[in-house]
């Protein structure tokens, strides 16, 4: 392999997981509409999120098990971790963020999830002594300056304060998500931690459910989405398969080729794809302070972005898996 073939495979790499990310990131924004329309006809946000994960891991299966053909071994070095995703990044993470968009609205809820990005840059503090550094504390003070003017805190928009918490909740299941996600597993596939982290998360919802832990509500009734009648199945499905099985198994690929940081932070888009989705499906507009905000959290992204490419080369070029 030639120099000039061994310095180009990093910036491909990079780029295809910013793809990823994005993709993964628009895939989850669809979320906030689905869950929606359901808990408005008497779903309770367990129901849906089971639901959700049900379905979402039987959709999985057939690939992952084509994926995982010879190397199943791999399973079992890396079974804690895949318990540990389940719990905290896929079940708990949705729970809290269905949870809070009862009385908050979508953009609202995926925000105050996304300052997961602060636990992040804390854990790889304390666990790994990654100091955050410049233009990481520039990135996460733009963010939350625009995450207090997506929410409007000294507007007339009343945010409801048992939504917050469970929206704070959330924040720290998504941390887990881009934190696990993102660890090297070697040749353990990115659909089998999906997958796996589904079926753990199905259990224990099911089994909180049956206990009555948890409260199972649904409802067969039609449903509203962008102005048509549609039945219910509809949303389940779009829960599943785009919020769900494809958002999850790119968003972990994403992660693993751009590290928990800068995919934490990237990961923040989803918040703009919501408010968009929100905006054409549910009709929820957002006020022009909003959009600031917005815009000030995607220069937070692009300020821990460039503190990551101005630390490559000082660094060299990051050896892939």
């Amino acid at each position: 392999m030639t120099a000039a073939s061994t310095a180009s495979r990093p910036a491909r790499v990079d780029r295809r997981g910013v793809a990823l990310g994005l993709l993964s990131s628009a895939s989850f924004g669809t979320s906030g509409p689905f869950a929606k329309a359901l808990l408005a006809t008497g779903w309770s946000p367990g129901a849906a999120v089971t639901a959700r994960i049900s379905l979402a891991a039987l959709l999985l299966a057939v690939p992952t098990a084509l994926s995982m053909r010879g190397r199943w071994p791999l399973v079992r070095p890396h079974l804690g971790m895949i318990v540990l995703y389940g719990l905290l990044a896929v079940g708990g993470c949705q729970l809290f963020y269905f949870t809070a968009v009862q009385t908050l609205s979508v953009g609202v809820a995926l925000l105050l999830e996304y300052l997961g990005l602060v636990l992040v840059v804390g854990w790889l503090w304390a666990a790994h002594g990654h100091r955050p550094r410049r233009w990481t504390v520039v990135g996460m003070v733009l963010s939350v300056l625009g995450l207090v003017l997506v929410l409007d805190v000294t507007g007339e928009m009343e945010v409801d304060l048992a939504g917050v918490l469970w929206g704070l909740a959330a924040a720290v299941g998504l941390a887990a998500y881009f934190v696990i996600s993102a660890r090297e597993t070697g040749d353990l596939p990115p659909l089998m931690m999906a997958a796996g982290g589904m079926v753990v998360a199905a259990v224990v919802l099911t089994t909180a459910g049956l206990l009555g832990v948890m409260p199972m509500e649904g409802s067969t009734a039609h449903t509203e989405l962008a102005g048509l009648r549609l039945p219910w199945w509809v949303p389940v499905l779009g829960l599943a398969l785009v919020a769900g099985a494809f958002a999850y198994a790119v968003g972990i690929e994403a992660a693993r080729e751009l590290g928990s940081k800068v995919a934490a932070f990237l990961g923040l888009t989803e918040v703009l794809f919501a408010i968009g989705f929100a905006w054409l499906v549910l009709d929820e507009l957002p006020l022009p302070i909003q959009l600031v905000g917005g815009l000030l959290i995607i220069a937070g992204v692009a300020a821990v972005r460039y503190e990551e490419l101005s630390d490559a080369p000082a660094m060299g070029a990051e050896p892939l898996p």
